[in-house]
């Protein structure tokens, strides 16, 4: 089953498709903070630029490229980290 965000809430890194970017704009308040030093650690700090390169179905996770780097994220945590739109 397809999430899908309600009208007026923050964009997630989970919501970006396959060739999409963005910049991390923070993590929200539900994330516990081990998980966002980890995040930091992988280079997701704010203000950094992330393309997603795969959007498999079925929940998958999905493959983002951060820091010439690539990740691998599912859902429980991706959902979490807020983002924000860079141009074309």
């Amino acid at each position: 089953m397809k999430k899908t965000q309600p009208p007026g809430a923050p964009k997630t890194l989970w919501s970006l498709r396959r060739g999409e970017h963005c910049a991390i704009a923070g993590y929200d308040d539900l994330l516990a903070e081990a998980y966002k030093v980890r995040l930091m650690e992988f280079g997701f700090y704010p203000g950094e630029r992330v393309s997603c390169l795969q959007s498999p179905g079925f929940g998958a996770p999905k493959v983002y490229r951060v820091n010439n780097t690539i990740y691998s994220l599912d859902d429980e945590i991706a959902d979490h980290i807020l983002v924000e739109s860079t141009g074309p």
